[in-house]
């Protein structure tokens, strides 16, 4: 399915409570998590949400950078990790003919006390698998 890269953005971050599956290892609390969701703008959080009235829940981390159909950057923590532990999580959406190219970069693993080379390369298939979960979602759209 070729997407415009606003169209890719707005999927990839409106939608991200909808591809980002339940039930699966990328959750911090899988039996109280519902959704994740972005607040849309600098500074918003981006949150493992716990209760959908409210929208309260695990703050994963805070939208660094927010342009539209061209790129996000939030940080980026587990549960497990210190409180000033994070790391950082760009998306860069660039058009490739009539499509749109997603790209994934998880940095900044030096400033996590616990990482190890493995942790951040689990993280890297992690990503693959989550942007399959993402590219399944666009085509059920």
């Amino acid at each position: 399915m070729a997407l415009d890269p606003d169209t890719a953005f707005t999927v990839f971050t409106a939608d991200i409570g909808a591809w980002w599956k339940r039930g699966t290892y990328y959750w911090n609390d899988s039996e109280r998590g519902q959704e994740l969701r972005f607040e849309p703008e600098v500074g918003g959080r981006l949150i493992e949400v716990h209760d959908l009235e409210s929208g309260e829940g695990f703050e994963i981390g805070r939208v660094l950078v927010w342009e539209r159909g061209r790129r996000l950057v939030f940080t980026w923590r587990q549960g497990d990790w210190g409180a000033a532990e994070t790391t950082d999580v760009e998306v860069r959406f660039e058009p490739v003919g009539s499509g749109t190219r997603v790209t994934v970069e998880h940095g900044g693993w030096d400033r996590v006390g616990s990482a190890t080379p493995d942790l951040a390369e689990g993280y890297g298939q992690g990503w693959a698998e989550l942007l399959s979960f993402y590219v399944e979602h666009l085509g059920a759209r």
